[in-house]
């Protein structure tokens, strides 16, 4: 499975990672603007996506609305900012930083649960 890490702080991009692989993700693109994001989405589309919102060059927020306007992919916000509004995309889960391995770990489990629901819904109300 492949993950798109947008992070701009490379320690955290290698923590997130290391736990990724503990849950079974093997490649990996880790970006650190909006436009670098938005490519390596196109190169590969990911099985998930965790995201920072302040990057060196615009938000992973703003990425990752862009990146899912056609499809639906378990996203995780890790977001500095407590304050942050929690409601971004009906199949992502946010979590704060500082984080332990096992905020990350469940915060995938059930980004990926949301994913999973959001399409079943998506394909019952349009018939696909």
């Amino acid at each position: 499975m492949h993950a798109l890490i947008i992070e701009d702080e490379y320690l955290i991009a290698a923590l997130v990672e290391d736990e990724l692989r503990s849950l079974g993700y093997d490649s990996f693109d880790i970006v650190d603007t909006y436009t670098a994001a938005i490519a390596a989405a196109e190169r590969t589309c990911p099985d998930l996506i965790t995201a920072d919102d302040q990057l060196v060059e615009g938000s992973g927020i703003a990425a990752v609305a862009h990146i899912c306007t056609a499809k639906t992919i378990p996203v995780v916000y890790i977001l500095g900012d407590p304050h942050q509004p929690r409601d971004l995309l009906p199949f992502a889960y946010t979590t704060a930083k500082p984080f332990t391995l096992n905020m990350i770990a469940e915060a995938v489990a059930n980004a990926v649960d949301q994913a999973k629901h959001h399409r079943a819904v998506s394909s019952a109300t349009t018939g696909l």
